[in-house]
């Protein structure tokens, strides 16, 4: 597993300062947010609508409603998991003189290849939620994904007592071996999970990655895990969509509610989860502050301003170099902490609490 990440948590991003006309940036942009053009314009690729709900809906609304409250023109398109698509889609903005381009990686070797052409022309360039492994990108945005996976591990050892596990097989469902984060999540929820299995307390089992976060894929391992050792007693899960999956092969098994399983990104259908208890946590990451941060430093850097760039700093495992960076914390989602969520705005209870959840969002304080 690659070394993790150094970093250090960013708490402010931008200074403000004077604005510097960028030229006339007219012109139609698929999906696009369009502002004044009185500034450069953003470009930003998002990686998928399948890993993840969350990129068809808060990224996507929260960075458009930055974009447009600031006056900027921003063209933020989806690659819906296809690395020509991405790559396309870069050539597209770079030659339509994008001033900033702001990208999360389907993987570091297609990324490296749109920063390195961007860079080429000029541009600013931000890796969002992702970091490009040797990518070097001006700026980095996420949260600190190895405090993610520790929130995770930490969860499913409590879930685990709950249940008064005796040694229980623990098997884990990894993220996608060409994310970065994934990896991250790794190092932390194994920095919690080792110790358990080196003392004897947890047994190890099954461990596999999931290509590309697919949550049909990790239904098929899941499955495969649990023929091949029934007495798993705990999945660490890497987010919502592939607990999912293990949850779904459980219910299949009439296990679901007695083998506790992880989750990340509090998505509507995982916070439900939690709520019928098939799933014992999640891990809430508050994506507005994450697109609000990402946004505000786009938005300097194409209004001709220099940011700076705050206390955070990541080390690239590949290339050594520090990378500016904003590091947002993390928050662990249990079921008396659904309604946390539900009060920041990120889920509606509408969305969560259907009618055959509303006695459960009762029982958990949902009002």
């Amino acid at each position: 597993m690659r070394k993790g990440l150094l970093a250090l948590t960013a708490v402010g991003l931008l200074a403000t300062g004077s604005m510097a006309a960028c030229g006339d940036d007219s012109g139609s942009d698929t999906g696009s947010s369009s502002g004044g053009s009185s500034t450069g314009k953003v470009g930003v690729i998002l990686p998928d609508t399948k890993s993840s709900a969350r990129w068809a809906t808060a990224d996507l609304t929260y960075l458009k409603a930055a974009f447009e409250a600031a006056g900027v023109q921003a063209d933020i398109q989806n690659a819906q998991g296809d690395k020509t698509q991405f790559q396309t889609i870069a050539d597209g903005m770079i030659s339509s003189g994008v001033k900033v381009l702001m990208i999360v990686n389907l993987d570091s070797g297609t990324g490296k290849a749109v920063l390195d052409k961007a860079k080429n022309a000029g541009i600013a360039t931000i890796d969002y939620d992702r970091l490009t492994l040797n990518g070097g990108a001006n700026f980095y945005v996420s949260f600190d994904n190895v405090a993610v996976g520790k929130l995770q591990g930490e969860g499913l050892v409590k879930c685990l007592a709950d249940k008064k596990a005796s040694k229980p097989v623990v098997a884990e469902l990894n993220g996608s071996p060409t994310d970065n984060n994934a990896t991250l999540f790794k190092e932390g929820y194994d920095s919690v999970l080792k110790p358990k299995y080196d003392s004897g307390e947890y047994q190890k089992g099954p461990d596999q990655a999931v290509p590309d976060w697919d949550n049909a894929q990790a239904g098929t391992i899941f499955e495969q895990m649990l023929t091949s050792n029934k007495n798993i007693k705990g999945v660490l899960a890497a987010n919502d969509g592939l607990g999912n999956a293990a949850i779904a092969v459980l219910k299949k098994n009439k296990l679901n509610g007695q083998v506790p399983v992880t989750g990340q990104d509090a998505t509507v259908q995982g916070l439900q989860n939690i709520l019928a208890g098939d799933q014992c946590m999640t891990v809430y990451k508050a994506i507005k502050k994450e697109a609000n941060a990402a946004s505000e430093l786009a938005i300097a850097l194409a209004k001709g301003q220099k940011p700076t760039t705050a206390t955070g700093v990541t080390k690239d495992p590949e290339s050594g170099k520090d990378v500016p960076s904003v590091l947002l914390t993390p928050q662990s989602i249990t079921k008396e902490t659904v309604k946390d969520v539900i009060a920041d705005g990120y889920a509606t209870k509408a969305e969560v609490c259907t009618a055959d959840f509303a006695k459960a969002c009762t029982e958990a304080g949902i009002s």
